[in-house]
């Protein structure tokens, strides 16, 4: 897929105030590891995560959502007459129906004839919104888009704690399928794209590759579908060394054929921004891609995995904290569960960005000997 009228042009964010440390989730685990006899500092250690954040009890997706979306068009600057689609794209929704979009379309007082509409794949979401809302923006359908979601993680997090002090028959080999649950953090992004018209940033996004490698669709999954409304309990299951290996393979013959699209090399990319699952994962793609982590931009440290809103808020605080100078090729390397992966190639010039409160510095950590995760 190649754009020549697209451009990434702002970024709106939200991230709670409650933040939720590696060592606060191995104190509240204390029946388990007492049990099994594990060291404290093992979530940290397996994982590079350090910390996460919740919302409040009883906030909703669609709350964030809203205010993210509304940080992203203040930052552009833009009349709203001109957003011809509103996409909400993360994991976590109100409800079932109506969609979350809806609700998000409602509060931002956007134009009656907008297409508005939900989508969910994973950790992938909101990349998949993008190249949607490009495609309506290539086509000339419309002049500008929002893609939005918001990821709530204290359900699952809290669920899982509780499932795993409960059980005494879980062994160690057992609990590994439960770690990368625990990893999770929450955020809201925003992403608003307009054509080069409309644009004062001139961000092109020039370039989309995706694939699926779907024999893996059973490496994680979750209970059954439940909105964020229905007061759900999630538990998940993830075989987090296989998804690795797996969805690291799947990136390398992605980026293959995103390179070839782009007419890339390797070298002509100045910038990285990846989903953000643990420090593991993220070297070993890294790697196996021939790129440099210093050109990359990480988050998972202090927010932990937020799912599919993990790499726009990572590209956010990277462009907000300057890693990238204008004229970047910066690629955004995408993989989630299922296993898809979605590449997207853009050519930055300038930022625009607003977020609710300013986010602390991440602090870059490499151990050597973790366990993988990924979502």
């Amino acid at each position: 897929m190649r754009y020549r009228n697209v451009c990434l042009e702002s970024f709106g964010y939200t991230l709670p105030q409650e933040v939720v440390t590696s060592d606060d989730i191995e104190t509240r685990l204390q029946p388990l590891y007492q049990r099994l006899r594990l060291p404290e500092g093992r979530l940290e250690l397996m994982t590079g995560i350090r910390e996460r954040r919740f919302w409040d009890r009883g906030v909703m997706p669609s709350e964030k959502s809203v205010e993210s979306a509304d940080l992203a068009i203040a930052a552009a600057g833009i009349d709203k007459k001109y957003i011809g689609a509103l996409i909400h794209a993360s994991v976590c929704r109100d409800y079932l129906e109506p969609a979350t979009a809806s609700t998000v379309h409602h509060h931002l007082g956007l134009p009656d004839e907008c297409v508005i509409y939900d989508v969910s794949n994973a950790c992938l979401g909101l990349l998949n919104g993008v190249i949607q809302i490009a495609n309506m923006i290539e086509l000339g359908q419309i002049r500008a888009g929002l893609v939005v979601g918001t990821e709530s993680s204290r359900q699952l997090v809290e669920t899982t704690i509780d499932a795993l002090n409960r059980n005494e028959s879980l062994t160690r080999h057992q609990i590994k399928s439960a770690v990368a649950s625990l990893t999770i953090g929450s955020g809201s992004c925003a992403m608003l794209l307009t054509d080069r018209e409309l644009s004062q940033t001139d961000n092109r996004l020039q370039v989309g590759r995706i694939r699926a490698n779907t024999r893996f669709h059973q490496l994680c999954h979750s209970g059954q579908d439940e909105a964020v409304g229905s007061g759900m309990q999630p538990l998940m299951q993830t075989d987090a060394e296989q998804l690795m290996r797996e969805g690291v393979a799947t990136g390398a013959a992605t980026f293959a054929g995103f390179l070839g699209e782009a007419e890339w090399g390797v070298s002509d990319i100045q910038k990285t921004f990846c989903h953000q699952v643990g420090s593991a994962h993220r070297k070993l793609m890294l790697e196996s891609l021939g790129l440099d982590p210093a050109r990359d931009f990480s988050t998972l440290e202090w927010l932990g995995n937020t799912g599919s809103v993990a790499l726009p808020i990572t590209m956010a605080v990277g462009v907000e904290q300057g890693h990238v100078a204008a004229n970047d090729n910066i690629g955004l390397l995408g993989i989630g569960s299922g296993i898809n992966c979605v590449m997207l190639g853009v050519n930055w010039q300038r930022a625009l960005v607003e977020s609710n409160s300013p986010p602390l510095a991440p602090t870059h950590v490499d151990v050597d000997d973790e366990l993988p995760l990924a979502r």
